[in-house]
């Protein structure tokens, strides 16, 4: 990929593809991460003498503009991080407004146009609307990894129309994980969660090979533990996925890693009756919704000594005080590992990373969900194709 020290940008008009889809409630952004990740290119462009305009979506609005998917707070979020004027365009970004706004927009200043997935096009990659997107600039530059994986108007629609690169954001993610399949240094261990094996199978399929040990944890646990004769009561499974799970344990049994026990509750909410069972024994009307003690002694122990760690997804109910012990566990265990390349992607592992005080330590912490997942699978992403 071309970088952003491979093309000129100085004193020229840069359209950024950004990744600002972040969580806002009432009007608050709950977690710039994103937003920041964003800050070293946009400070190299405005050292340039770029006129910097800024497109990205938010959310799945239907049918044009929904008030709730706006990127008012992204703009306000965006100009207390660079330290200086952000202008926010609210009309549509294809509109004659917006491209009169811009009219007057001089070096060194920047612009955040309004959530692009308001144009129906958007998402059909729509060769009009990318011809209008890129009419605004002289540059285009993609830096939203987190869209790499979608062959979207402003990702890879406008890419063919101008002069492009990536941004430091886009060349680090694709190098950091790029790293996970190329040459990982062993021990290399891989931990996995979340609630399902279907949406991460591709990616359990493509590491199992490259790894030495496979932690697996979250929901998509029971459908493994299922497999091979275990009794999960109420827990969260995939019945149509158990051949599956029976195949990668025979196949790769003896890297792959199951909890012995699990928290289990009566119900599925924050203030339920709680016990720890064995993983294989839990009680019928219980499930789990934790690992368990035991568990994160053994996955604390198994990350002893890794040289490559990738994490992605929770250990348990994360978003429940009683049932993120699991999930902190392995936050604490990755992060103070010494000398090793680390890896975390997903919402809630970045956010237990986040919480854990110690993300400096992470080697690399990815701001992809779905992109992430699809290039670990070893998919091509339309983003990084436009930009070859």
């Amino acid at each position: 990929m071309n970088t952003l020290k491979d093309i000129d940008v100085r004193g020229k008009r840069v359209l950024v593809r950004v990744d600002y889809n972040v969580p806002v409630k009432n009007g608050q952004i709950q977690d710039a991460t994103r937003i920041d990740a964003s800050l070293p290119t946009l400070e190299f462009l405005l050292d340039e003498g770029a006129a910097v305009i800024l497109m990205s979506h938010m959310g799945r609005p239907k049918n044009g503009p929904e008030d709730k998917y706006r990127l008012a707070p992204a703009a306000a979020a965006l100009e207390a991080l660079l330290g200086r004027p952000v202008r926010y365009i609210p009309s549509n970004p294809a509109s004659p407004d917006t491209a009169q706004a811009l009219q007057n927009l001089q070096g060194g200043e920047v612009a955040l146009l309004e959530n692009v997935r308001f144009e129906n096009g958007e998402e059909k990659n729509d060769p009009e609307l990318a011809r209008k997107l890129a009419s605004l600039a002289d540059v285009f530059v993609l830096d939203a990894f987190g869209s790499a994986h979608r062959a979207h108007a402003s990702v890879s629609g406008v890419a063919a129309l101008l002069p492009h690169a990536a941004g430091f954001l886009m060349h680090k993610e694709v190098q950091a994980l790029s790293n996970l399949l190329e040459r990982p240094e062993s021990p290399y261990v891989v931990i996995i969660g979340g609630a399902k094996v279907s949406d991460k199978i591709k990616v359990i399929e493509n590491l199992l090979p490259r790894v030495d040990k496979m932690l697996i944890g979250g929901g998509m646990a029971y459908t493994f533990i299922k497999s091979r004769g275990g009794t999960i009561g109420e827990s969260i499974h995939e019945d149509d996925q158990l051949d599956l799970a029976r195949r990668l344990l025979s196949e790769f049994g003896e890297k792959i890693k199951l909890p012995i026990d699990v928290i289990a509750a009566d119900r599925f909410a924050e203030n339920a009756s709680t016990q720890v069972v064995p993983a294989d024994r839990i009680p019928e009307g219980w499930q789990g919704l934790d690992i368990g003690p035991e568990t994160r002694r053994r996955y604390t122990r198994a990350l002893q000594g890794a040289r490559t760690v990738f994490w992605n997804g929770p250990m348990g109910v994360f978003e429940f005080a009683a049932f993120a012990e699991g999930t902190n566990a392995i936050a604490d265990a990755v992060a103070e590992l010494e000398g090793a390349y680390t890896v975390v992607g997903g919402g809630d592992s970045v956010s237990a990373i986040n919480k854990s005080g110690q993300a400096a330590r992470i080697s690399h912490i990815s701001t992809g969900g779905g992109a992430s997942l699809e290039l670990l699978e070893g998919q091509q992403l339309p983003g990084v194709v436009a930009l070859g």
